[in-house]
């Protein structure tokens, strides 16, 4: 099976045989993996399974120790003090990655582990090249589409990123894709054996309504919110719900609550548009929270918001983003633009109403409406809080990365087993 050999699963020595060792994981991310929300929980669930697991990243510290454990995961440290300074040079860049892809893949050859596992597209290269010397599967984790999209400065990567799609996706055992409908697209222009849907949800916590963003921004008791988070950056339709700002209803607050990457331009920006319009009353951004706290920040708002640009880009259009499941366990309804999976979501469990356009006057209307219905609000939070409860969970959703493992070691020591799902044929779960 594409090279693979096998997995060594037993240490015998002498004619008493002796326990078997786990099955050894490696998981490759080109950032900081302690603070990756989706590699800790994907390597706890793995532990939890009986893995042992291993995560090489890359840490820009220089003073930080190379190896730790993080709740019994073995983390390997990289440390490239550059690494995140450079993106913003793009001929330096290319050298510090030339040499943090050298660094990476002498790390993970020391690794020694069953089966790697790929968890962003700049991760793959090394985690192929490795696993093709030590003959051992590979997995890749798709967490965007990188086909051709209108981001004007990385748009050389972007297209570098689609060929090796073309490349390196038939090699692998497995392919995890976070949205059924980036599994179709995978599967329609790509050769991939394997193809499993584990989207991106919290893990399930029962959580309470809370008053935290009222009292953060000092506003009344009677002041309904309703709250964007996640990047703030161009595709997002950020600047519609400012625009979308004068037509809400007096006692209505839009709040985004964003993280902000790179230099920060966006949010500046964002910032600027907000004051120019004069709707600083209307609009409040806030900064990101610690994960931790996250659910508890959300749950102090009435409703969320998915109002992405669907013409931007087709990953824009197939995506399905955890902001949508983290709002659903807070019990929030969800406001969304027409997001193919995402509507899917919204109308299977009956969460939240979809947007006919994103027009400012649009968007406005509608979270207005919404929060004027008082008895459909109840009724689509209580539907969040049981979907949340009953089926979009990460304890449910790990099982399919768990099985796909179990699948590769049956296939990989030639043995019959249980079929990994495959999303293109069955979209279902």
């Amino acid at each position: 099976m594409n090279g693979v050999t096998e997995i060594d699963v037993h240490v015998t020595t002498s004619d008493t045989p002796r326990a078997k060792r786990p099955i050894k994981i490696c998981l490759h991310v080109l950032g900081r993996g302690g603070s990756d929300v989706r590699v800790m929980r994907s390597s706890a669930a793995l532990i939890e399974a009986g893995y042992a697991v291993s995560v090489v990243d890359i840490e820009t510290e220089r003073n930080l120790a190379t190896k730790e454990e993080i709740d019994s995961i073995s983390m390997h440290h990289i440390i490239v003090p550059n690494w995140y300074n450079a993106r913003r040079f793009e001929p330096w860049f290319f050298v510090v990655a030339v040499k943090t892809f050298i660094l990476s893949i002498l790390r993970l050859i020391r690794m020694r582990a069953d089966i790697y596992h790929a968890c962003e597209l700049m991760a793959l290269p090394a985690c192929y090249i490795v696993s093709r010397l030590l003959r051992k599967p590979l997995i890749f984790e798709i967490y965007d589409l990188q086909f051709p999209v209108p981001y004007t400065g990385i748009a050389f990567w972007r297209r570098i990123g689609a060929h090796l799609y073309g490349i390196l996706l038939p090699c692998c055992a497995g392919v995890i894709v976070t949205s059924p409908l980036h599994a179709q697209e995978i599967s329609n222009r790509y050769r991939v054996p394997v193809i499993t849907l584990v989207r991106n949800m919290p893990k399930y916590q029962a959580v309470q309504k809370t008053d935290r963003l009222t009292k953060y921004l000092g506003l009344s008791p009677n002041t309904r919110i309703a709250l964007y988070q996640g990047y703030i950056n161009i595709y997002r339709g950020l600047e519609a719900l400012v625009h979308a700002a004068p037509f809400l209803e007096e006692n209505i607050v839009i709040v985004i609550k964003g993280m902000t990457k790179g230099n920060g331009t966006d949010k500046a920006q964002l910032e600027a548009l907000i004051i120019e319009k004069g709707v600083a009353d209307r609009i409040k951004v806030i900064p990101f929270v610690p994960y931790d706290e996250m659910l508890d920040w959300v749950a102090s708002a009435d409703i969320g918001l998915i109002v992405h640009r669907t013409d931007f880009s087709l990953n824009v259009q197939t995506l399905l983003p955890n902001k949508l499941f983290e709002y659903l366990m807070a019990g929030l309804p969800v406001l969304t633009s027409d997001i193919g999976a995402v509507v899917d979501v919204v109308k299977s469990y009956d969460v939240g109403q979809i947007l006919t356009s994103i027009e400012p006057e649009n968007i406005g209307m509608a979270i207005n409406a919404m929060l004027s219905d008082d008895t459909a609000l109840h009724c689509m939070s209580q539907n969040a809080l049981e979907a949340a409860k009953n089926d979009l969970n990460w304890e449910k959703e790990s099982l399919q990365l768990v099985r796909l493992y179990e699948d590769i070691i049956v296939r990989v020591k030639g043995k019959k087993g249980k079929r990994v799902h495959n999303m293109p044929n069955d979209t279902s779960k």
